[in-house]
């Protein structure tokens, strides 16, 4: 085959396992809890009358099935891809395959299908879901196959691009936190380029580049009579920029790989050694000297937080070039909202990044054990990790921090809401790092801890998303549906739990798990009501208790413990 053996074993291998059948089909059943919950919005407890009722049933659905799917493969793809590849480089077995009869192509290509094998087992499953809703009427055949055509070459341009990030750098912070600022700014480039230029060319062979706007477009067809043409579009140039990009893998794989971080490890040990600057004094935190004082996640940070800002600057020239009569996104928030919810969500998935590989890459170097052997406390442990994830994330922190303030400076936000904003973010960085530390600390695989770590975040940010989506469409009704929000908002509890809990049984880890969806859901129900003191009151009551459900066994004996004792598991 194309892919060659790494590949065929992923293939013959994942089945074998328990968690690709869960993986399957708790997907499957997510749908149809949002089907259900879809259906309760739309109709109630009324009895439905007319085909035009299901119709409209059945075209909200596929909307927002296809807008969730085509999130959770473009995110899976980059997460697996970008995650395979840099395991690898941790466990120093990179260098092996380098070594074997493996052609380039063969290794970058068997990297980039194995992991883009769960987000298609993804979309294979949600195809007879498709239909079923194709069955209910309001939704066309052809915009089922290209949306199932969109997500699929979003999914292969997202792990291209996530396998060439890996390839490319060595540590692990800067491969996740490089794939996912690069997503966010190419789409934000995109849609800058579309609405600066107002141009029909560009419109028609930028804009495709965008695969969420691409899958709007399918979704409202009679707005955009040629959809056709621009979801050929999309499909096309997306495949194209996922072929650049494994060409661009496979050119420059050996000129990357063995890494010069490896390359001088050489030199340093052939060469003579002798003494070129005297020892530096190291604190009484030794832990938080490291994370502070040395290159310990590599020399190319200070350029991740620069790709950050730059995004950030961009969205404040945006929103200078706006009209103030701009109309809401999505009907629900201003454009300055938008923007400063993407910068937070993008800041808080850094944080959480930044906070599991601290404590994956120690274990993947072998150091973890070092550490736990030595007189070191795990109060001074988890505390040097929380003051080294804050202090290596600040500038990413203080963008959107800064974005507030010059909001309310502008008079465009009432300083009582702008204290309510930092306090809230500041619960929400909080508890970002802590589930960070929590995963890396929990599970003895560096790629479950950062895939559970980094997927827990991401389905806290879809499911509030869809939430919103499915209160602003059930406003009329919104006390009678009522029953149908609580079975999504127990699904999200349950799930919660189960992923919090997973190693370490904790009754707080579980109030807390039960706790936090129905504040969130209060939350959100209370912003979109315009009420302000009670959305931060809620959020930081439930994330922060959340938070310190977190940190309370973390900093114990019995986690110190237990860190010892799964360490063979890694």
């Amino acid at each position: 085959m194309l892919a060659g053996p790494l590949f065929v074993r992923e293939a013959l291998t994942a089945p074998r396992q328990l968690k690709h059948y869960l993986f399957r089909g708790g997907f499957l059943g997510a749908q149809f809890v949002l089907l259900y919950t879809t259906a309760q919005v739309t109709f109630g407890f009324q009895l439905v009358r007319n085909v035009s009722e299901i119709a409209r049933f059945g075209e909200l659905a596929f909307q927002i099935l296809a807008l969730v799917q085509l999130l959770l493969v473009m995110f899976f793809s980059v997460l697996f891809a970008a995650g395979s590849v840099a395991q690898e480089k941790d466990r120093r077995t990179l260098v092996l395959l380098l070594m074997t009869d493996l052609t380039d192509s063969e290794l970058v290509l068997g990297k980039l299908c194995a992991s883009l094998l769960a987000p298609v087992t993804l979309m294979a499953v949600s195809a007879p879901v498709f239909l079923f809703v194709y069955w209910l009427g309001g939704v066309m055949l052809p915009q089922i196959g290209w949306v199932l055509g969109v997500c699929l070459a979003a999914a292969v341009s997202a792990g291209a691009w996530g396998t060439l990030v890996a390839f490319w750098r060595e540590k692990t912070f800067q491969t996740l936190a490089i794939c996912l600022i690069g997503v966010v700014l190419w789409l934000s480039v995109v849609e800058g380029l579309v609405a600066v230029t107002q141009a029909d060319a560009v419109l028609r062979w930028i804009g495709p580049l965008n695969p969420i706007r691409s899958v709007l477009t399918i979704l409202n067809p009679l707005n955009v009579p040629e959809w056709p043409h621009r979801a050929l579009t999309a499909v096309v140039e997306l495949s194209l920029l996922a072929a650049v990009l494994v060409l661009a893998t496979v050119w420059r794989l050996r000129v990357w790989n063995p890494s010069r971080a490896v390359t001088e490890a050489r030199k340093l040990a052939e060469a003579e050694t002798e003494r070129t600057r005297p020892p530096r004094v190291v604190w009484n935190a030794p832990v938080l000297w490291r994370e502070m004082r040395t290159r310990a996640y590599g020399r190319k940070v200070a350029v991740i937080k620069g790709a950050y800002l730059l995004l950030a600057a961009l969205a404040v020239l945006f929103l200078a070039r706006l009209p103030s009569d701009t109309e809401m996104v999505l009907g629900m928030v201003t454009p300055a909202g938008a923007a400063f919810a993407v910068l937070s969500l993008l800041a808080l998935l850094l944080v959480n990044t930044q906070a599991v590989t601290s404590l994956t890459s120690e274990r993947d170097a072998n150091t973890l054990e070092l550490l736990l052997v030595t007189e070191l406390t795990a109060k001074e442990f988890v505390g040097g990790k929380l003051g080294g994830i804050f202090y290596n994330t600040k500038e990413v922190i203080a963008a959107p921090l800064a974005f507030v303030v010059w909001q309310a400076a502008a008079g465009h936000l009432a300083w009582e809401h702008l204290l309510y904003l930092l306090v809230g973010l500041a619960v929400l960085v909080f508890f970002s790092a802590m589930l960070g530390l929590h995963f890396g600390l929990t599970y003895g695989s560096s790629r479950q801890a950062i895939a559970n770590s980094l997927a827990t975040m991401f389905f806290l940010f879809v499911g509030i998303f869809i939430l919103m989506l499915l209160i602003v469409q059930a406003r009329s009704s919104f006390a009678v549906q009522l029953p149908s929000f609580l079975v999504f908002i127990l699904g999200g509890s349950l799930g919660l739990g189960a992923i919090l809990t997973h190693r370490n049984p904790s009754p707080a880890l579980w109030l807390s798990s039960a706790v936090l969806p129905f504040c969130t859901f209060y939350a959100i129900t209370s912003f979109l009501l315009g009420q302000t003191l009670g959305v931060c009151l809620f959020i930081s009551a439930a994330y922060g208790f959340t938070a310190i459900a977190m940190l309370v066994p973390a900093v114990s004996e019995f986690d110190v413990a237990l860190g010892r004792s799964t360490l063979d598991q890694g």
